[in-house]
């Protein structure tokens, strides 16, 4: 079934289609909700709740747009919902420009660098920078977007990020040394 065609049935309240949609888009929002909330329990509760509530509201889905941004986009606002109500995070304006631009940092040595590593580290970060480089560079959303879903300034989100994206560069450096470093000294040993 196309998308225009599952939309339709989804729209009719039919069963079989709604349940085709979350087995299509579950793993998405899971994973989007996830890397904002840091906890599985909470990233569970709101794809359920994200699923009720786009089918609940699936009249609004204009045409041409994607179901499964459609369902991510509901699941991103919940999860920054449920932050907000948790007040796990204070977002304060940063109206200041930066008084020194952040120099990227330059990896001399990638080779132990891993995807579990990146993840460890961005998990590391405060939560104000997690949330707004997990929303840019995983998520995809641009600066204006992060800052409507965050009630906050473009330019707080912008600062945010660059403070973020500097400090997340420091951690993989100074943990793939750490981790090169274990390696190595456990493979001597063996030898």
């Amino acid at each position: 079934m196309n998308e225009r065609e599952l939309i339709q049935q989804c729209k009719a309240n039919h069963y079989p289609a709604q349940l085709e949609v979350y087995n299509r888009y579950k793993h998405m929002l899971f994973s989007s909700s996830v890397r904002i909330l840091k906890s599985r329990e909470d990233a569970e509760d709101v794809v359920q709740d994200s699923f009720i509530k786009g089918f609940q509201k699936i009249d609004q889905v204009k045409e041409g747009v994607t179901l499964g941004a459609w369902f991510r986009r509901i699941a991103v606002n919940a999860s920054l919902d449920l932050i907000r109500k948790q007040k796990k995070v204070v977002w304060a304006e940063e109206t200041n420009v930066l008084e020194k631009e952040y120099e990227d940092i330059e990896i001399e040595d990638d080779s132990g660098i891993t995807v579990q590593l990146i993840k460890e580290c961005i998990n590391e970060l405060k939560e104000k920078y997690r949330i707004v480089l997990v929303l840019y560079m995983i998520e995809d959303y641009n600066h204006r977007e992060i800052g409507e879903y965050l009630n906050i300034k473009e330019s707080t989100v912008r600062n945010q990020y660059k403070r973020g994206k500097s400090q997340l560069l420091e951690l993989i450096q100074n943990k793939s040394k750490h981790e090169l470093k274990r390696i190595f000294s456990t493979s001597q040993g063996s030898i």
